[in-house]
């Protein structure tokens, strides 16, 4: 019997320990979110799990180019559609999610690519039909193909504080384009932090490389 309760009590006290741990990782170090959308294809598409490093912004920091999850500033998203489930269901998925053991459901989170920084001038379209970055034309080969960097016009410098995002599928995403608060621009404290790997589905988990090079002669503000 007292090998019984003891056995209990190892099990419970990994348990703790290993939700503990997983608390902590969400708090400080990474985060996991599902893609809801198509706003970011073909990098990411819809139903991938992604991980978020918090360490960015914070020890290091962001730059053009970075994709990363935020809070809605406001008015970017309608209200969540009510998900039908058992209250145990439901309750389970909630404790799950707060330790972070299940992605969160990104109900009020958007995945967006940062295209400006703060003091940057943001325009679209050259005469080319190139979206410029400071006056530098950029090339940007994550773009889905047949995507146009923009159908809207517009010419922004991004005030301190905040940044100018983006989706890769700029004809399905409702960006920093289109919305009013803020002018478009994102506040920095929205961040949550910056997607570095697709780890789900398994066919697509890979690397989410930083593509320093497409704004590398970017000249600043």
């Amino acid at each position: 019997m007292h090998g019984v309760v003891g056995a209990v009590r190892e099990l419970v006290l990994v348990v703790a320990i290993a939700l503990g741990l997983s608390l902590l990782i969400k708090t400080f170090f990474v985060q996991a979110f599902f893609i809801p959308s198509e706003s970011m294809e073909n990098t990411m598409l819809r139903g991938d799990r992604i991980l978020v490093t918090k360490l960015t912004p914070g020890p290091f920091e962001l730059r053009r180019g970075d994709i990363v999850v935020f809070k809605d500033p406001g008015g970017w998203l309608g209200a969540p559609e009510p998900v039908q489930e058992g209250a145990l269901r439901a309750g389970a998925r909630r404790v799950l999610t707060f330790v972070g053991l299940l992605p969160s459901d990104s109900g009020q989170h958007l995945i967006k690519r940062i295209v400006g920084l703060p003091g940057d001038r943001v325009a679209c379209c050259d005469a080319n039909g190139m979206l410029t970055v400071n006056g530098k034309p950029i090339k940007e080969p994550y773009l889905k193909p047949g995507a146009v960097p923009s159908d809207l016009k517009f010419d922004k410098v991004i005030d301190p504080g905040f940044l100018w995002v983006m989706g890769d599928n700029r004809q399905m995403s409702k960006d920093s384009r289109f919305n009013t608060t803020f002018e478009g621009q994102v506040p920095m404290e929205n961040v949550v932090g910056r997607s570095f790997v697709i780890v789900w589905p398994f066919d697509r988990a890979e690397w989410l490389d930083r593509p320093g090079d497409v704004f590398a002669d970017v000249p600043a503000p």
